[in-house]
């Protein structure tokens, strides 16, 4: 049984975000008051909760602001008596951290700072401040071995770097003042919801279409492949169970190299969806990029900590999470023609500020 009544979730309305939302209501049975902040940035989509909206009524309750607006966030925690804080809220992509990299160390480092200072003046209350991190924190990975909680910060992007200050501020909040945190770092996700600019949804509908499939360098990348909602209940177990001041290293226990995701996903699109006009397999839309800069070669999570102490593990194997991916994209178009034309910041237009 949960000791929260009055959870704060940030970030929502991204792909984590909303499936760990769906996830309390749907499969964790909380009974509590989920308070979803998000900014609504491009990958922030409130449709993807539109129906827990209206079957949940005041038990979830979802406010449009930025978590580095201190008046507001200390609004949200007093007016709806939060007493846990689960944080998500992130800028994500490591691509357009390159480009822009003052947006990530705004919202990741800054925000991160804003939430730890008004947690922290709010100690009496709040008793769990859990923090979601990656393991692109801990740089890149030769061919053997695998990230445990005592590896060595090495982050290689603007991303990475802004999610290890993030880290370190909430560890630190934990020595320095008592604040009850936890820290999750995990592998790559994947599942529905999730924006298109990602690598198993964009191959996924380009491979669909008929497009051509970019694949970085040689393809052979490795990342450990997590299943989003076994991440969601991982966050849950943590956030429940967790030791406070400690940290978990989440994975699915599956490395894959980039270009063996690709050719599945073709496999599956082949399998599921009508041929392309010109008869040829999928694979053959692979097109091979030039490699980005910094990218990590390899990732791999050992979860033994959280297996053992926690007795999380994950539910899906490659086969059964991907397939189930896959198959949600190509079951929910109207979802995907919205987020990819644009149509729901519209909707958002309609229905929030813009901020």
């Amino acid at each position: 049984m949960t000791k929260f009544k009055n959870l704060l979730v940030t970030g929502g309305c991204g792909f984590i975000g909303a499936n760990f939302v769906r996830y309390l209501f749907e499969e964790a049975g909380f009974k509590g008051r989920v308070v979803n902040v998000d900014i609504l940035t491009y990958a922030g989509n409130p449709e993807s909760l539109a129906d827990i909206a209206e079957r949940e009524g005041g038990r979830y309750v979802f406010v449009q602001a930025d978590i580095c607006d201190r008046e507001k966030m200390a609004e949200v925690m007093d007016k709806y008596e939060i007493d846990a804080i689960c944080h998500l809220a992130a800028e994500s992509h490591v691509d357009r951290s390159i480009v822009r990299p003052d947006d990530f160390i705004r919202t990741n480092i800054f925000g991160t700072y804003n939430l730890l200072q008004l947690a922290r003046e709010r100690k009496d209350r709040i008793v769990r401040f859990h923090h979601v991190s990656t393991d692109e924190v801990f740089g890149s990975l030769g061919p053997t071995g695998a990230f445990t909680e005592t590896t060595p910060y090495s982050p290689n992007s603007p991303y990475s770097a802004s999610k290890a200050a993030s880290d370190h501020l909430v560890r630190a909040y934990h020595e320095t003042y008592g604040l009850p945190v936890t820290i999750t770092n995990c592998s790559n996700n994947y599942g529905p919801y999730q924006f298109p600019e990602k690598l198993v949804p964009l191959m996924t509908l380009n491979a669909l279409e008929g497009k051509p499939l970019p694949v970085y360098g040689d393809g052979l990348n490795v990342r450990d492949w997590l299943y989003v909602t076994d991440h969601c209940a991982a966050i849950w177990t943590v956030m429940n169970r967790g030791e406070s001041g400690r940290v978990y290293c989440v994975g699915g226990r599956c490395e894959k190299p980039n270009i063996d995701i690709v050719n599945r996903i073709c496999d599956d699109v082949d399998r599921l969806a009508p041929p392309l006009e010109n008869g040829q397999p999928r694979r053959s839309l692979i097109t091979y990029v030039k490699d980005r800069p910094g990218h990590d070669w390899r990732y791999a999570i050992d979860c033994t900590r959280i297996e053992q102490e926690l007795g999380w593990h994950p539910a899906e194997t490659f086969e059964t999470g991907f397939d189930k991916t896959i198959r949600w994209y190509l079951d929910n178009r109207e979802w995907v023609d919205r987020v990819r034309s644009g149509a729901y910041r519209q909707w958002i237009d309609q229905n929030y500020t813009r901020r």
